[in-house]
């Protein structure tokens, strides 16, 4: 469930590239290798997310389905009031079906930007609508050590006509692994909206990948949401039609 870097764009062309293990990377190949490493062909997962309050905290556990021809699927295993709902991405459109009212509602784009299942994610971070390929500008802003790690920080400016949620993302990718350490989204204005750190790297598989990621928003104070990533099941084949209206049903099932 986790957010997705040529270098030129609007600000102008920049041919500055890494030596990786005997090859020229430049910042999109890079960002293309962390992003390929930690989604897979497919993956499975199961997951706790904990939104944490100044005044309260909650837990949501759920179990999801993803495949890089722009399939999701993510099932709410609890807590007792959200148990049972589905969420459905294919492609650029997102469903969900709530159980308790046995209704199919369809995320309209107008939405994208709010709050997912009241998380600092957005509907947008969830389905991962844009990509972070294909939809921005990258340029090399140097190397930065990041909580002992030697990372690549690469600027993101989205294509003018690309449909992106944010004016600006700055990655850090370690340089030992491609691993997506931390990130910075700015607004349209280009103000810092989120941080997001990832930690806690575990071997999931044939690979070793960031287990936890804590998004804070800049400005609330005391608020953030913690995602910890307790098993992957990278490769495993899965049918496109798994990704459908009528299995989000029957998966909501299985749970009750």
């Amino acid at each position: 469930m986790w957010k997705r870097l040529f270098l030129f764009g609007i600000f102008g062309v920049c041919t500055v590239a890494f030596v990786v293990r005997g090859q020229t990377l430049t910042a999109k190949e890079i960002v293309t290798k962390a992003d390929e490493k930690a989604r897979g062909v497919t993956a499975q997962s199961e997951s706790t997310m904990t939104i944490i309050r100044p005044s309260w905290t909650r837990s949501i556990t759920m179990k999801s389905w993803e495949k890089n021809n722009g399939r999701a699927l993510i099932l709410i295993t609890s807590p007792a009031k959200d148990k049972g709902q589905v969420f459905l991405k294919i492609k650029t459109e997102m469903w969900n079906w709530v159980p308790a009212i046995e209704r199919m509602i369809k995320i309209p784009p107008s939405m994208m930007l709010q709050s997912w299942m009241g998380s600092d994610f957005t509907n947008d971070d969830l389905i991962k609508e844009s990509s972070i390929i294909n939809d921005y500008d990258h340029k090399f802003l140097g190397k930065e050590t990041v909580r002992d790690w030697v990372c690549y920080k690469i600027e993101m400016i989205p294509h003018p006509e690309a449909a992106v949620t944010w004016g600006k993302v700055i990655l850090w990718i370690t340089e030992n692994g491609f691993n997506q350490w931390r990130a910075e989204y700015y607004d349209e204005d280009m103000k810092l909206i989120n941080v997001l750190n990832a930690s806690v790297i575990k071997k999931m598989g044939d690979r070793e990948v960031p287990t936890k990621m804590e998004i804070v928003p800049v400005d609330k104070k005391n608020n953030k949401t913690v995602l910890e990533i307790k098993s992957i099941i990278y490769d495993q084949p899965i049918q496109d039609s798994y990704f459908s209206q009528q299995n989000m049903k029957s998966v909501s099932q299985r749970v009750k």
